[in-house]
């Protein structure tokens, strides 16, 4: 029977979809945050280990489109519990995994409940809310996201350097498990967005404006990822950072994350969410610029600001965007475009794990800042361009 309890269930279903996203963030970004614990418990190269964050990725990228089609009848409510559920238990198994070889297809199964999770949190509050209050309240649950920057990766850090990544895989499915029971009880029965079909994607891959707004999204993942994926030992090997340190700087960024999408929230349907994505990619940018002047701790802190504030803002806005470029093919572009995080995410783990085997961790900057360039200068012209504007 459905708890939500009577009058608009919106608010209430926000937050708790809000709680998963930042269950589901948390998830995601462990496994960069405890890497270097990772490295050394499992014996393996810091590269190596990165590639937990690329196959990662690549399942959740591949994922989304394709379970957005087969789960596209479902009841929501049901629908996205059991995607936390899964993720609940999956990050428990995981955390029993005796070697990497074990972890990597653990890890790929575990993470297709994100793909689920996020593109169709969006979806079913974009049902429930009133169409004034549409693009706050996609933000919104996006929030989670930034939530995440603040807990995910300083307690993948912190727990990862004290008592090991394998308690903090094991905090990510406690916190999947309160997230799953409050989205059971916020989330009304009955959610439904429209079913996929194949005139959706056709739909979709036809416009170039519309793909154009999904290459940004993979364009400034992949740009993202090239180094976020590798900040753990970046910090400690380049900046001389011990574990407090490390953690407080991820957690410095989360701060920022979370300034930046609530900011977002308040600002974007009245600026517009292509200006909005487009500020915050140029944000980002401006952090990787000005990289090779962190030269410890403190000054690093300051670079990451602008990143910080962009970071989680950009996808939020880009979710947005696209809403209101084509609020008829809304479910079919949300998948679309968490596929092209996650992809972006895997191209980007990958690139920089190479880079880092060949060249070391100093050399991951200018590639990061390259993508993010591109990310940049295709916004931008998007914006200009009447479809690629929408919601300007």
């Amino acid at each position: 029977m459905n708890s939500a309890g009577a009058g608009d269930p919106a608010p209430a279903a926000a937050r708790a979809l809000l709680l998963g996203n930042a269950a589901i963030g948390c998830g995601v970004l462990v496994a960069p945050g405890a890497l270097n614990d990772l490295s050394a418990s499992l014996s393996v190269s810091v590269a190596a280990a990165g590639q937990l964050v690329t196959l990662g990725a690549v399942a959740m990228g591949a994922g989304a489109p394709l379970l957005a089609v087969w789960m596209g009848n479902w009841d929501r409510r049901r629908l996205l519990v059991g995607a936390l559920l899964w993720f609940a238990a999956g990050h428990a198994l995981s955390a029993l995994a005796p070697s990497l070889g074990v972890l990597l297809p653990m890890r790929a199964a575990t993470v297709l409940a994100a793909a689920v999770y996020t593109p169709q949190a969006a979806a079913a509050i974009g049902v429930l809310s009133r169409p004034e209050q549409r693009g706050r309240a996609i933000t919104t649950v996006f929030l989670g996201w930034s939530v995440a920057s603040v807990v995910g990766m300083p307690m993948g850090a912190l727990i990862g350097e004290t008592a090991g990544w394998r308690w903090a895989f094991a905090a990510v499915s406690v916190l999947a498990l309160a997230a799953a029971w409050a989205v059971w009880r916020t989330v009304p029965d009955g959610v439904r967005p429209p079913p996929l079909v194949l005139r959706d994607w056709r739909a979709v891959l036809a416009s170039p404006p519309l793909m154009g707004i999904v290459a940004v999204t993979a364009l400034s993942a992949a740009g993202q990822f090239t180094l976020m994926s590798y900040l753990a030992p970046y910090y400690r090997e380049v900046l001389g950072a011990d574990a407090s340190r490390i953690g407080l700087l991820f957690f410095w960024f989360g701060l920022f994350g979370v300034a930046g999408n609530v900011l977002l929230a308040r600002v974007i349907d009245r600026v517009g969410a292509a200006s909005c994505a487009t500020l915050a990619v140029l944000a980002m940018a401006v952090s990787l610029m000005a990289w090779p002047l962190a030269g410890n701790a403190l000054t690093m802190a300051l670079v990451l600001v602008p990143w910080g504030l962009g970071c989680f803002a950009a996808n939020s806005a880009q979710q947005a965007r696209l809403a209101a470029a084509a609020p008829g093919s809304a479910p079919a572009l949300m998948a679309m475009n968490t596929s092209a995080i996650y992809i972006g995410q895997g191209v980007g783990a990958a690139g920089g794990g190479a880079m880092a085997a060949a060249a070391g961790l100093t050399g991951l900057w200018p590639v990061a800042l390259a993508w993010m360039g591109l990310a940049v200068m295709l916004s931008a012209r998007l914006g200009r361009t009447a479809g690629g504007g929408a919601g300007r």
